[in-house]
C-alpha cells in the first residue's frame, strides 16, 4: 500500500515558494577536461562564441592552461603550415615555460627528423599506405590458413 502525503497543497506551495525566491546563485557547471582540451585543439576560428567565450573564462582561471594553449596552437600551426624551420624556437618557448607535460613531449621530440618531415618535399605516404594494406590483409586472414598434413 503506497503511502500518501497527508498534508496541505498549500503547505507544500509555502514551502517550495521558500527554496524558489533562496538568494543562492545557480552556477553553471564547469566544461569537462575533454572539452576544454578539444576547443584548444580547434581552430580559433571555427569555435562558436559561446565556446570562445567559456574558452577565454577558463584561461583567464587558470594561468598554466593559457600559457598551454599558446603553445598548442602555435605547434598546431607550425605543423599544417609546414615550418620546421621554427620548431627551435618553439622547442626553447616550451622549455622556458613550467609546463612539465610539454617539457616531456618537447623532450620526445627528434627535431631533426621533425624538421626534415616538415621541410623536404618528399613523403613516405604511398609506401606506409602499402603497408598499412599488407597489415590489414595480414590481420584478416589471420586463422583462416588451411592446415597442410
Amino acid at each position: 500500500m503506497p503511502l500518501r502525503y497527508k498534508g496541505s497543497y498549500q503547505r507544500v506551495r509555502a514551502y517550495l515558494l521558500g527554496k524558489r525566491i533562496s538568494p543562492q546563485q545557480v552556477t553553471a557547471l564547469p566544461p569537462s577536461f575533454r572539452t576544454v582540451a578539444g576547443r584548444i585543439l580547434r581552430r580559433p576560428d571555427t569555435l562558436t562564441e559561446t565556446e570562445r567565450l567559456q574558452l577565454k573564462a577558463v584561461r583567464t582561471h587558470w594561468s598554466e592552461l593559457d600559457a598551454l594553449t599558446g603553445h598548442v596552437r602555435s605547434l598546431a600551426t607550425k605543423l599544417t603550415e609546414r615550418q620546421g624551420e621554427r620548431l627551435p624556437d618553439w622547442l626553447d618557448a616550451v622549455r622556458q615555460d613550467d609546463l612539465p607535460g610539454l617539457h616531456a613531449l618537447a623532450a620526445g621530440i627528434d627535431s631533426d627528423a621533425v624538421i626534415a618531415g616538415l621541410t623536404l618535399p618528399w613523403s613516405s605516404g604511398v609506401v606506409e599506405g602499402h603497408l598499412n594494406r599488407i597489415k590489414m590483409l595480414k590481420r584478416q586472414m589471420f586463422g583462416r590458413a588451411a592446415s597442410c598434413c
